[in-house]
């Protein structure tokens, strides 16, 4: 007799990817996220106060249309075309990212702000180009995804208060619910990015499947952690302590990826959004840190 579904092994090669971008992904943004602490760097989303509720409603109702306007192209344009739309967008997702990144750990370093905007802009344009060069490498499409997601996460999360992420933590989660389960819209989207290889999604590549995780999987947690971050610094937690918060945060959403993907690995062909798993144990993470008196 065969194995049971609940006696198969867990997925070794999966499960060390996972792991090895999680870290690095998360790593790089929380360092980010504290450079962009420490020289007052924040992005304004729809209002200038970032404890605002209309931020998170912002960012919502941009991800819809957003998502909308991607499934518009798929239906009407031609495949030719949708290709090259959408690797503008990779491209100039990079090109931002990178630059963000570079740029303030240069400036950290030395204080010169044209010689970090120079290094930034041109390692943005150089990543931008060995993607466009070497389309169908996977390695170097992970890489940039990293770039992506600790950019944008980091940003994010020190432009956005605490109440008003955790609002958008849950309004993602519900949409991500409902877009793979209800409308499948989500599926047909992951569908047409991952069969250009372009850098929204990380492949996870195993023997007998290459698995896909969206970037927003990553960048959602690494938002929370940084956002959590900047909300223990504001409250005066001394260094280190004021990375603990963000840290527990961070390993509840690894907690919450590892079982979705497990169960994927099992299942393979299934779609399962990842992000209400991880935002359910990150919001029981944050909350065991409030009554512990981070």
């Amino acid at each position: 007799m065969g194995k049971t579904v609940s006696e198969m092994p867990i997925n070794t090669s999966l499960l060390l990817q996972l792991t090895v971008i999680f870290i690095i992904t998360q790593g790089l943004g929380l360092i980010v996220a504290g450079l962009f602490l420490q020289n007052n760097l924040h992005a304004t989303l729809l209002t200038e106060n970032p404890e605002d509720i209309e931020n998170s409603l912002g960012l919502i109702v941009w991800i819809v249309v957003f998502s909308g306007i991607l499934l518009l192209m798929m239906r009407f344009l031609k495949e030719k075309m949708l290709y090259l739309v959408l690797k503008t967008i990779e491209s100039l997702a990079i090109f931002g990212t990178a630059y963000l990144i570079l740029s303030v750990i240069i400036f950290t370093a030395t204080g010169n702000a044209e010689f970090s905007d120079i290094a930034g802009i041109c390692f943005g344009i150089l990543l931008v180009a060995l993607r466009i060069i070497f389309a169908k490498n996977v390695l170097l499409r992970n890489i940039t995804s990293v770039f992506a997601t600790a950019g944008a996460g980091a940003l994010i999360g020190v432009s956005l208060g605490i109440w008003p992420t955790i609002v958008l933590l849950v309004l993602l989660s519900a949409y991500d619910f409902i877009a793979v389960f209800k409308t499948k819209h989500m599926v047909r989207l992951a569908k047409s990015v991952t069969s250009k290889n372009l850098s929204f999604t990380y492949a996870l590549p195993t023997p007998s499947h290459q698995f896909e995780l969206g970037t927003g999987d990553l960048v959602m947690p690494l938002v929370f952690a940084s956002s959590a971050l900047t909300y223990s610094q504001a409250a005066g937690a001394p260094y280190p302590a004021y990375f603990i918060p963000s840290i527990v945060i961070l390993i509840a959403s690894y907690i919450g990826l590892i079982a979705t993907l497990h169960y994927v690995s099992r299942h393979e062909g299934t779609a399962l959004p990842a992000l209400p798993p991880q935002t359910a144990l990150m919001l029981v993470a944050f909350a065991i840190m409030k009554v512990a008196g981070f």
